[in-house]
């Protein structure tokens, strides 16, 4: 390969992995260093830039492990811009699509599908996609009361007919019938009847119940059987409140979200309930590697629960938690594990953040403990003094670990908008990008890349490889609504067909 040729696949790598760590990290809200419209301007201009130039990778960033955010980002461009894929790409384009849309959560999916109507994009392609996600779901009659506006909006966008009762249920006014299914005439019910809102979905029925006037404790007694895991640990703190804690199973909780509820308990609360919350913690860590465990030998985790761990207001404590999820995942799946917190905890429960970002002196304890791994989990402004752990980290792969017996790797939860990645700690230190402690064991896989030492061609065949395993796990669903039969339906339309 000439010298021009090779510099272009560096510069094609390079773009890539930027692009890869900022859709793990980055969501568009504000953080504790950037504004929100930084952190969106930013990400956009870097999906329109790979877009343009990597569409094939771009596609298959999908099936990369990125954040929800970035996934309905690249569907949406896509779809927009389907003119412009190649016709080798259409089929494997069209089904990482449609998988994306299925896997992600349905309140997502679903304001992917607003965004079609409001940006107008209705190709030939698009309405097979929609039709297809609502092929897919198992519910439609659930839909249609939970998401009842964005699926009316979906569907009258596409011009599709949905089954049964869900037509005249969405546009043409549910007062006017009575209905057979049971959700469709419960819904109906509960606007004249308040005690027929408690088979509704949670965030259907409180609405009904300020219309009822239904006190808040009566409410959240008689709705507790309804509501998800998610619910029950979003409302705990009002619940308190008003009527006692709803019961939640903690250990059954996602990881990130556990850590992130156990710190904004009081710190007394925590306290009292240390063994709880240990062990809760624990169990879900468990849990997470069940899906993606990555075992690993000798490792320690230096974290950083310095002042600017307090996150925004939009991402409240989240780099904190996500360092105290990651110490829980680390010790689950490491044969030896040790954590050097910058601030020392009384216990790692007890966590606060607080102070400078002094990321060297818990790096060198750590390095004197002769790891194999260091997984560092910081956003990177090291500023007690300022740039000191890229000097250590100069030092220390230069002088003292050329062969590199310890692999060291900062996972960064936080997007720095100016400089379209995670914010590093040195030239030395592949960073990558986090949003979630259990996106760990699948940044540790592409933290090679980031280190700039794998060629291009590894980084295509690894997401290569990652796009088969999307597509083998993602079967395609046709529950929910019938195939077309009338004139005025939509034909079938090809998923990797671009039609205006």
């Amino acid at each position: 390969m000439d010298i021009v040729g090779a510099r272009a696949e560096q510069v094609a790598r390079e773009d890539l992995v930027m692009f890869v760590n900022a859709c793990f990290s980055c969501t568009g809200q504000r953080e504790f260093y950037n504004d929100g419209r930084g952190q969106a301007v930013s990400i956009e201009f870097l999906h329109a830039y790979i877009l343009g130039n990597y569409r094939r990778l771009y596609t298959r960033t999908l099936a990369a492990g990125i954040n929800h955010f970035n996934q309905a980002q690249i569907i949406l461009n896509l779809l927009a811009s389907g003119k412009q894929t190649p016709s080798a790409d259409r089929h494997e384009e069209g089904a990482l699509i449609a998988a994306a849309l299925r896997a992600l959560p349905p309140q997502r999916a679903y304001r992917v599908l607003d965004v079609l109507r409001e940006r107008r994009i209705n190709n030939r392609r698009s309405r097979a996609i929609v039709r297809e996600f609502l092929k897919g779901r198992a519910d439609l009659h659930f839909d249609a009361v939970k998401y009842r506006s964005k699926l009316r909006a979906a569907v009258a966008h596409t011009h599709l007919k949905l089954p049964g009762e869900l037509n005249p249920f969405l546009f043409h006014g549910w007062r006017k019938r009575v209905f057979q299914a049971p959700l469709l005439e419960t819904f109906r019910k509960a606007h004249y009847d308040a005690s027929a809102l408690f088979e509704l979905p949670y965030t259907v029925a409180e609405g009904l119940a300020a219309k009822h006037q239904l006190p808040r404790d009566v409410f959240l007694r008689k709705i507790e059987p309804r509501l998800t895991a998610a619910e029950r640990l979003r409302l705990q703190g009002s619940a308190t409140r008003t009527q006692g804690a709803i019961a939640l199973d903690l250990g059954r909780t996602p990881l990130t979200r556990l850590a992130l509820y156990v710190l904004s308990l009081p710190l007394e609360v925590r306290r009292e309930r240390l063994a709880e919350l240990h062990t809760a913690l624990e169990q879900a860590a468990v849990n997470s590697l069940r899906r993606a465990s990555v075992p690993l030998g000798r490792v320690a985790a230096v974290l950083d629960n310095s002042y600017s761990a307090s996150g925004s207001s939009e991402k409240r404590r989240r780099p904190l938690g996500v360092a105290l999820a990651a110490h829980y995942l680390l010790a689950a799946t490491a044969r030896e594990y040790r954590a050097f917190w910058m601030h020392p905890p009384e216990h790692p429960l007890l966590a606060r953040a607080r102070g400078q970002t002094d990321l060297a002196t818990p790096l060198l304890d750590a390095l004197d403990w002769m790891p194999e791994l260091v997984v560092v989990v910081s956003d990177g402004y090291d500023n007690d003094p300022p740039n000191a752990v890229a000097e250590v980290t100069r030092l220390f792969r230069t002088k003292l670990d050329p062969a590199r017996r310890t692999t060291i790797i900062h996972a960064n939860p936080v997007f720095a908008s100016e400089l379209y990645a995670p914010r590093g700690i040195g030239t030395h230190v592949p960073t990558v990008g986090v949003r979630d402690a259990e996106d760990l064991p699948t940044v540790l896989g592409f933290a090679r890349f980031a280190e700039g030492a794998s060629p291009l061609a590894e980084l295509e065949d690894y997401l290569a490889a990652r796009v088969r395993r999307m597509l083998e796990h993602s079967p395609r669903g046709h529950a929910g609504t019938e195939p077309p039969k009338s004139r005025s339906e939509l034909p079938e339309e090809s998923l990797d067909e671009e039609v205006a």
